[in-house]
């Protein structure tokens, strides 16, 4: 459980991250915000909630091993 628990959490971290970093990478070479790059920044959104449920995810099995 504790292994699942570790996991999870540092799933939930890095997808998170990646998100944060995506999308100013994104704005910062797009130069423009149009329809494409809202698209790709709603995915990126969608990715980053949950990174953040698995670390919550994490957080409950940490709390109830």
């Amino acid at each position: 459980m504790e292994i699942l628990a570790l996991t999870l959490d540092i799933i939930g971290k890095v997808m998170v991250a990646y998100t944060a970093l995506a999308v100013h990478h994104r704005v910062r070479n797009e130069h423009k915000i149009d329809g494409a790059v809202f698209k790709i920044m709603k995915r990126e959104m969608i990715v980053g909630v949950l990174g953040i449920a698995t670390m919550i995810a994490g957080y409950v099995f940490h709390i109830i091993k």
